[in-house]
């Protein structure tokens, strides 16, 4: 956008207002000429048509801007209000004048079932509809991080759904491996293609600015263009080409996309991705995909594994009151070709690049996704506290503690790690104890000398009596102590999935005999998971009895 020029028309605007006597809405007039600017390649007065009007206010707005359907009347009032300015200012002639009050005529009536039409809202309309009904211009960001401000502010027990929890951090790869990525996206190498083949054939468009029926067969049998319809259509929306009347044209210096630079291939994949989640186009060609583009994309986001395809199929289900998902498999296929997701062993994931992008758009709409810090560059109270905090996909926690103890000696690692849980709440020793386990025994000496913390202990008993070292008898009390130790590690995941933890309990958890007997153990978190285990153990013997252990430990004032 091009805020020079849209300042300098809209005070001109307000001059000739006051000139003629004429009442300007300017705030919609400005309105207009921002999304001009930014979606339909208006770059002054004069480049308006009739047709930017019937895209601008049937496509963009229901898109982009927050406003009820019977203020329809009121934007199509400004527009023509526009037109009047720029035929009496001479930005346009008495015939261009003409056609463009009858688009409005035209636009008016359509407009408020437009603006009501959920199918064609872009993302941040979506997210921010149900919080205002006020109109809300995303092009502004004060009042986007207003509703921002709003949004956070409602009742945690508004929605579990989860579009509405608050972003996960993300891991992003470097601009350099970002841009490279990009350079390979099958859609944007076939839009540059397209465009050029497009230009140097001297090949015109439909009056509606729509690829011609044979040139798509043609530059799919040429060039192998997979995606001509939609090639095209981002061609127009990201500026590559532009159009006076039916021909073809790019501005002079066209960049093929081999030859573009870092900042200016991340800028090209930003708008990429919002292209994608936004405009209404066909990007799949299925239609419970392409109308929850968004949602398919966010969860990905938030789950940051790969998701199988019934998985993907469930929650589309979900979103559609239970309509049957069909064809899903090559759905995700197409979406493959856009560059934003790719298929892995378990299922379908984002692309670094597509979450590079993804993160971008939440960006510019005023949301705050976290950054997760890099795990392995930190001490040992870094490392642990960020496993239990950051909530990175298993695979890039892995990394991050296989990186960190690459730079490390197993003796060094096990003291930092060991050293910074003495007196630690049981899921920080939980996740030390853990990561010592995978080390060898060249760290003896440093677990050795943890057998003077009662704390530590029994955990280095055990691991050295698993290595064949040197190690005292673990006792019976030191027995129930770790035991109760290790299930204080599993509470948080418990909490979350109650089930889950009673099936483990019943496949691998501890005999009877030892629950009935952990409420002697001095341990802060005994009563809670003794608890847990009588809220959740499939078997209601076992049950019972753990419950009948947690009251005794309450008796005793253990808590």
């Amino acid at each position: 956008m091009s805020i020079e020029w849209v300042n300098r028309a809209v005070d001109g605007l307000r001059a000739w207002g006051r000139e003629k006597g004429v009442e300007v809405d300017v705030d919609e007039v400005r309105l207009l000429c921002d999304y001009a600017s930014d979606y339909l390649d208006v770059n002054e007065l004069g480049d308006f048509r009739p047709g930017t009007f019937e895209e601008l206010l049937l496509e963009i707005y229901p898109r982009k801007v927050i406003a009820p359907p019977e203020s329809a009347g009121e934007t199509v009032a400004a527009a023509h209000t526009l037109v009047e300015f720029l035929v009496d200012t001479g930005e346009i002639g008495a015939k261009t004048a003409t056609r463009m009050r009858t688009a409005l005529d035209e636009i008016e009536p359509e407009m408020p079932a437009a603006l009501a039409d959920t199918s064609k809202f872009g993302m941040a309309k979506s997210i921010f509809s149900a919080i205002n009904a006020d109109p809300l211009d995303l092009a502004d960001p004060t009042a986007v991080q207003r509703a921002v401000e709003e949004f956070d502010g409602l009742d945690d027990d508004t929605c579990d759904c989860p579009g509405c929890a608050p972003l996960p951090a993300v891991r992003l790869a470097p601009p350099s491996e970002i841009a490279s990525a990009v350079r390979d996206v099958p859609l944007l190498r076939d839009t540059h293609r397209l465009v050029a083949w497009m230009t140097e054939g001297g090949r015109t468009t439909t009056v509606r600015k729509a690829l011609r029926i044979r040139d798509a067969r043609q530059v799919t049998k040429e060039l192998g263009v997979e995606r001509p319809a939609l090639a095209w259509r981002l061609a127009l929306d990201l500026g590559l080409a532009r159009l006076e009347g039916t021909t073809v044209l790019v501005e002079e210096g066209f960049v093929p996309l081999e030859s573009r630079d870092e900042e200016d291939l991340l800028d090209l994949w930003a708008a990429t991705v919002e292209f994608l989640i936004e405009a209404p186009v066909e990007i799949t060609g299925n239609e419970a995909v392409d109308e929850s583009i968004y949602a398919v994309h966010d969860l990905l986001y938030r789950l940051q594994v790969p998701v199988p395809p019934d998985g993907v199929a469930e929650y589309l289900r979900e979103l559609a009151v239970g309509e049957r998902v069909d064809g899903l498999d090559e759905a995700l296929d197409r979406l493959v070709y856009t560059g934003t997701v790719h298929h892995l062993a378990g299922g379908v994931a984002l692309t670094p690049h597509g979450l590079w992008g993804l993160r971008e758009l939440y960006l510019e709409i005023g949301l705050e996704p976290p950054i997760a810090a890099d795990l392995a560059e930190g001490d040992a109270s870094g490392l642990i506290s960020g496993l239990i905090t950051s909530g990175l996909p298993t695979e890039v926690a892995e990394g991050d503690i296989e990186r960190w103890l690459a730079g490390r000696t197993p003796e060094q690692a096990a003291a930092e790690l060991l050293g910074a849980v003495a007196g630690a709440p049981a899921e920080m020793r939980g996740i030390a104890v853990t990561i010592v386990d995978r080390l060898p025994a060249e760290a003896e000496s440093a677990v050795t000398r943890c057998l003077d913390d009662p704390e530590l202990r029994p955990h280095a008993i055990h691991w050295l009596a698993s290595r064949g070292l040197p190690a005292p008898v673990l006792t019976q009390d030191e027995l129930l102590w770790v035991s109760v130790d290790m299930l204080a590690l599993a509470l948080p995941a418990a909490q979350i999935d109650p089930d889950g933890f009673a099936e483990n309990m019943a496949a691998s958890g501890p005999p009877p005999h030892l629950i009935e007997d952990m409420w002697r153990v001095e341990h802060p978190d005994v009563v809670e998971v003794l608890e847990l285990l009588g809220n959740t153990l499939p078997d209601k013997v076992i049950a019972k009895a753990a419950r009948k252990a947690a009251f005794k430990a309450r008796s005793r004032g253990i808590h």
